[in-house]
């Protein structure tokens, strides 16, 4: 289906709407240094609805009438727009969304990549499995901006580990999917999943959720890093 057939999906003056809102995301993560050179991806779902950045187009450059828009019970393009490509990391957000999300984040955050590197070369050292390896700290006060788990009532105290898996990189990104399936089957509570040498997918209940979780987890991978450079631990 053509763009010009499902534009009014699209159209709309409230800034709270997902085609709106989604360009004021890319925007602010561009700027963030989250989602360099096109890099990255986001998307919201609304009711049926699933809203997709597409790919290939420049973070803070996008506008509404750049929208993918997906049924979510079909998994068809309700709206295609003419020319550009679709997301690649569509079967991964699909994944999120089949958890319950309203909102998936994908960041190129260059904090999220080094955590896993210092994640590969910590198993390495110690000679064990590399892709069995999470990232994991506490007593940290940030920790407090994420979740316990799906379904669990309030958010990770000071005194909890946070634990977030790590899944090998792969040539395409679409292939992530069953490996990013299977991290969020073996660690249901997890909110997020990050991808060796490439980033993170961030997802929460709602955008606002989303959007605070992937904020809290960002300045946690960063002050990890500087730890790291400081000689001290992530856990006790």
């Amino acid at each position: 289906m053509g763009s010009d057939d499902n534009d009014k999906l699209i159209n709309s003056s409230d800034p709270q709407h997902p085609a709106n809102l989604i360009c004021t995301l890319c925007r602010s993560f561009y700027h963030l240094g989250w989602v360099t050179g096109t890099g990255g991806g986001t998307s919201i779902r609304q009711g049926p609805h699933i809203f997709i950045a597409p790919s290939g187009v420049q973070k803070e450059l996008m506008k509404p009438e750049n929208m993918f828009v997906l049924d979510y019970a079909s998994r068809s393009y309700l709206r295609k727009p003419p020319i550009l490509k679709p997301s690649a990391c569509t079967p991964l957000f699909l994944a999120a969304y089949d958890r319950g999300a309203g909102c998936c984040i994908h960041t190129h955050s260059q904090w999220a990549v080094l955590v896993t590197l210092l994640v590969e070369r910590d198993a390495r050292d110690a000679g064990g499995d590399v892709q069995k390896r999470c990232f994991e700290i506490e007593q940290i006060e940030q920790i407090k901006g994420i979740p316990k788990g799906k379904g669990k009532s309030g958010m990770l105290g000071f005194f909890d580990k946070l634990k977030i898996p790590i899944i090998e990189n792969t040539a395409h990104e679409e292939d992530l999917t069953s490996s990013l399936e299977a991290a969020i089957n073996e660690h249901p509570d997890t909110y997020a999943v990050l991808v060796r040498r490439h980033g993170i997918y961030v997802w929460g209940d709602d955008v606002q959720k989303a959007k605070t979780q992937a904020e809290s987890l960002d300045y946690i991978f960063q002050l990890a890093v500087r730890m790291r450079e400081l000689g001290l631990p992530w856990t006790t």
